[in-house]
């Protein structure tokens, strides 16, 4: 027994021994394959990440690690045609911020506090939904309201937020700020406005010294804020050119808000400064410049390691204009001065006036002043030249007779036509001012002498086909409406003048439904025109037959490294934009009767007051007769030219609702202006 059994036991070592030794070789192989299988999947890994997709993981890296940060640079300024500054800059230490392209919510909240310790800024224009943003910016606070949201746990982060929002709009107590943190309230805003590394102005002007050395003194506690500059638009001629060259945005007012998308869309930030009317807003690409770009490295925590600058920036270029300063200020004082004092301003609104070369189109002054009907306040208002239509009455009458004379209808030999009162069924009688009851033959030249209404009815009457009957009803078919505008629009009466200003009106055409009225367009009693459209008629007159854009700026150009005055990008051509197709014979018959206006015989001629000018004018005038509500009124209109046989220079003046008994005073404005011009813009001395 005890054999056997020592036998069995040896047995069953041995077999144990054995499976013991089997078993180590596979676990070996087992391990090393294991191994094997890892390393390749890492090299395929390896190959994946470094040859496959190296370039983009770089660039990748490259992206967050490197970043480029822009900031604004001095705007151009705008000079007059002397060379004068009518537009320049002012300098102010600021405090910016540049939003870092990793920072949170948390972080721009942090840095506003810190910040809102040392710097105060206005509130005034802090929202009741930025006050709220800046409370939620806190963490616990956005917890804690979040648990007043029934369902909240089921909602994403974005609803949970604009519930919280909705809430606290009808729980205003819950978020009641202090002064003090509302400071910091709209310092969160400004800082939170901002574009990813785009520099904005959380305070442009008015940083004190003690705010600028704390803010200094507290810079490596808040990532992105820095003391800068920023600069302003001064005015060392007077403000008063800012009806005219307009104004420019600040971080308080921000981009406008008719233009926000549009600017948002070509890299701008919400508070850039930007032109917001008239040739700033013309002209904001060239003004404002080309700002500058830094490349900056920043670690992982966001701080700064290395910052390049990659650019610095190219200050806007410059305006030069057409407009001479002294002349300007000529212009806008005998605007204000002739119609302030003409005693019969009545229920006037204003009065405008513009000189312009006819040959170019370029504008050496806008003159305007408007009226408050309520408080008779009187404003400067150059540019309600462009943007206010008036009824201009008989200025446009040679117009009138050129669209007769082009029509066919009279001829520059055969134009006689008998002034008469003109009697239509069922309407008031209508004449000329100088003849109520008889019958006198005119040519057309005698017709613009005298300024005869009823020569021009009967032209238009003529252009539609009808012949006048005294007491017959009109019968004239509504094309001829059409006829006369289509006329008058050649000149650039009723339709915008082109001028390189926003805003520009084209007019008012009154309906079509009344027959009469067509008798009363053709002498200059239905459609209205802004007094640029005047300026551009009278060229049109003046240099014979073409209709010259108007412009403002003459040139544009950059700045030399002391400042002044750099070297010419462009300058502006002469721009013809139509021309109308008359003979010399038909232009004859319409400068010789606005000759005529002032060096014509007649007892009845409208320009008198001009006769004695040097050099001699040419000249058309105007009376319409209009309503303020329902008072009687009269606008007072006048375009004139000279010298008259070379002219130069073109005025055209408008005052509308003067009183019914006024004398025009648009005459001595005229008259003076044109003696302005010739000592002030051609020659000290005088023509």
């Amino acid at each position: 027994m005890k054999f056997s059994t020592r036998i069995k036991t040896m047995f069953k070592s041995r077999t144990k021994k054995k499976t013991v030794q089997s078993e180590i070789p596979f676990r070996l192989n087992f391990l090393l394959w294991t191994v094997g299988i890892l390393m390749l999947i890492l090299a395929v890994r390896l190959f994946y990440l470094q040859v496959l997709n190296g370039d983009s993981y770089k660039a990748e890296v490259n992206r967050s690690d490197t970043t480029t940060e822009t900031n604004s640079v001095q705007r151009g300024m705008i000079y007059d045609s002397t060379g004068k500054v009518l537009v320049g800059n002012q300098a102010h230490q600021a405090i910016t911020y540049t939003k870092a392209a990793s920072a949170t919510t948390t972080d721009i909240y942090k840095t506003a506090r810190t910040l809102g310790k040392y710097l105060n800024v206005s509130t005034s224009k802090l929202t009741k939904r930025e006050q709220k943003d800046y409370f939620l910016a806190d963490s616990k606070n956005l917890k804690k309201m979040i648990k007043k949201i029934p369902g909240a746990a089921d909602l994403s982060d974005s609803e949970q937020y604009n519930k919280v929002i909705d809430y606290l709009g009808k729980h205003p107590s819950e978020y009641k700020l202090s002064a003090s943190q509302k400071n910091k309230a709209m310092i969160y805003a400004a800082m939170s406005g901002a574009y990813s590394l785009s520099t904005t102005y959380i305070k442009e002007t008015g940083v004190t010294s003690k705010e600028v050395a704390e803010v200094g003194e507290h810079l490596n506690e808040m990532t992105g804020v820095k003391v800068g500059t920023s600069w302003s638009r001064n005015y060392p001629s007077g403000t008063a050119i800012q009806s005219l060259t307009g104004t420019v945005s600040n971080q308080k007012t921000g981009l406008p808000s008719d233009q926000v998308n549009s600017l948002l869309s070509q890299g701008y930030s919400r508070n850039d400064s930007v032109g917001q009317s008239y040739l700033e807003k013309e002209y904001q690409a060239t003004l404002a410049g080309s700002k500058s770009q830094t490349e900056v490295s920043s670690s992982s925590t966001d701080q700064i390691t290395k910052s390049v600058a990659k650019y610095a920036g190219k200050k806007g270029d410059n305006l030069v204009l057409t407009i001479n300063a002294k002349f300007q200020k000529q212009v806008q004082k005998i605007v204000r001065s002739d119609y302030s004092s003409s005693g019969g301003i009545g229920n006037s609104t204003g009065a405008y006036a513009v000189v312009m070369n006819p040959n170019t189109g370029a504008i050496y002054a806008m003159g305007g002043v408007d009226r408050d009907l309520d408080t008779g306040k009187i404003t400067s208002d150059q540019i309600g030249s462009i943007n206010h239509p008036i009824v201009m009455g008989s200025v446009v009458k040679g117009a009138t007779v050129m669209g007769a004379l082009m029509d066919g209808v009279i001829t520059p030999n055969s134009n006689t036509l008998n002034d008469q009162p003109i009697k239509v069924a069922g309407t008031a009688s209508k004449s000329s001012w100088w003849n109520r009851g008889g019958s006198v033959p005119i040519t057309a030249e005698e017709a613009l002498e005298v300024s005869s209404n009823s020569y021009m009815m009967q032209l238009a009457m003529k252009e539609a086909g009808t012949k006048y009957v005294a007491g017959a009803s009109l019968n004239m078919p509504t094309s001829i409406f059409s006829k006369l505008r289509g006329y008058f629009n050649q000149f650039g009466l009723g339709v915008k003048t082109g001028i390189d200003l926003p805003g520009e009106s084209s007019g008012y055409t009154g309906p079509t439904n009344v027959i009469g009225k067509a008798l009363d367009l053709s002498y200059g009693n239905y459609d209205s025109y802004t007094v640029m459209q005047l300026a551009q008629y009278a060229s049109t007159i003046a240099n014979g037959g073409y209709r010259m854009k108007p412009y403002l700026v003459q040139q544009v150009r950059g700045t030399n490294k002391d400042g002044s005055l750099g070297k010419i990008e462009s300058t502006t051509q002469p721009t013809i934009l139509n021309t109308i197709n008359a003979t010399k014979e038909q232009w004859q018959v319409v400068r010789k009767g606005m000759n005529m206006v002032v060096h014509g015989t007649s007892p009845y001629k409208t320009g008198s007051q001009l006769t004695d000018l040097s050099p001699s004018v040419s000249a058309k005038s105007g009376t319409a007769e209009t309503f303020q509500g329902t008072t009687s009124t009269l606008t007072h209109s006048l375009i004139m030219f000279g010298p008259s046989d070379d002219p130069q220079v073109v005025i055209a003046v408008a005052i509308p609702g003067a009183a019914a008994n006024s004398s025009a005073a648009s005459m001595t404005m005229g008259k003076q202006i044109y003696q302005a011009y010739w000592k002030t813009v051609q020659s000290d001395k005088g023509y």
